[in-house]
């Protein structure tokens, strides 16, 4: 059943009420969905994981070619890529933003923020819970990406999967989404690349660290705003503005293609 709209004469009170219970829905929602997966579902994660494999095999060799070329990057991008993929300058983006639409009483704006934030947390539980039971060695420690130190506390073994794509994709590919124009959901990807790539210059990350963190938020944030298009809780347009994603395999090359 969908839940009441607000409207313009809402006090701000309720308003954020209102965005907190959907909030917690969407959580809700998003953590169940394994448990009412079908069958194309599962098909869908065995491609996932057969991709991650498949990238894998290259992750040592890419780790010595990105860090090779570390000197060569501009100071101010691995800088701006360590700063904004943190958790404490995305989560404070995240309320000024909320804050915004809540005060202006933006609804658009607010159900953007809410999708970030309800994806932020699913994707964050996923990504704390996978660092630990993975344990997957860091680069730089004399360790390759196949070692591995199950439920291991080590912070040289929590690399898998990249915590700073995780949230700089989230909120990239939540704000993306809000646009119809081509050139801006480049731009916004543009930006939120920015995190992930630093990190594998800084070799802090294996490839496929970067590869399914980004996987991982893309599914999330596409699952929540399903979600929330057919509960009706915030105004959408008519058509549902999707991202048709699918991997490409051509020789001996794979890859994401995403239609707009």
């Amino acid at each position: 059943m969908a839940t009441e709209k607000t409207s313009d004469t809402t006090s701000i009170g309720k308003l954020a009420l209102y965005d907190l219970k959907n909030g917690i829905k969407n959580v809700g929602y998003s953590l169940s969905r394994p448990f009412h997966w079908k069958k194309k579902d599962f098909t869908t994660l065995g491609t996932i994981f057969v991709s991650t494999l498949a990238l894998s095999t290259i992750d040592d060799e890419a780790d010595e070619v990105f860090v090779r070329n570390e000197p060569h990057v501009p100071r101010v991008f691995q800088e701006a890529g360590t700063r904004f993929g943190s958790p404490q300058v995305y989560f404070i983006a995240n309320a000024g933003l909320y804050g915004f639409g809540l005060f202006t009483k933006n609804e658009k704006i607010r159900k953007t923020s809410v999708l970030i934030i309800s994806s932020s947390v699913t994707t964050g539980l996923i990504q704390s819970l996978s660092k630990t039971a993975f344990g997957r060695a860091r680069p730089g420690n004399g360790l390759k990406s196949t070692d591995f130190k199950f439920w291991s506390h080590e912070a040289k073994y929590h690399s898998f999967p990249s915590g700073h794509t995780i949230l700089s994709m989230t909120m990239a590919h939540a704000i993306a989404k809000q646009f119809n124009n081509t050139w801006s959901k480049i731009g916004v990807y543009s930006l939120g690349s920015v995190a992930p790539i630093s990190r594998l210059f800084a070799g802090a990350h294996w490839l496929t660290d970067v590869g399914l963190a980004a996987v991982i938020s893309i599914v999330v944030v596409d699952s929540i705003d399903k979600f929330m298009f057919k509960s009706n809780t915030y105004k959408y347009d008519k058509k549902e503005k999707q991202i048709s994603w699918r991997l490409s395999f051509s020789g001996d090359k794979i890859g994401v293609i995403g239609s707009f």
